[in-house]
């Protein structure tokens, strides 16, 4: 077993997560906290077990995570 970071975003339409730290995009949606967590999580199964433990992250622990804004062209 594996301990994996997700971020769970509320938005007006809903909730989204994904895990930090993982090779390749994850995402999960719902429309409660709970039903976007789950989501992700079986994501997650399905990512590992589709392309194989070498997606997980290293060893080394997330120590932080930070939140950054930035402007860009539209």
């Amino acid at each position: 077993m594996r301990q994996v970071k997700i971020i769970v975003e509320k938005h007006a339409d809903g909730y989204v997560a994904y895990p930090l730290g993982l090779k390749g995009i994850v995402v999960g949606e719902g429309s409660s906290y709970e039903e976007a967590l789950a989501d992700v999580k079986s994501a997650i199964r399905f990512h590992i077990e589709t392309f194989g433990a070498e997606v997980l992250p290293d060893d080394s622990p997330l120590l932080e995570a930070f939140v950054a804004e930035a402007t860009i062209p539209a």
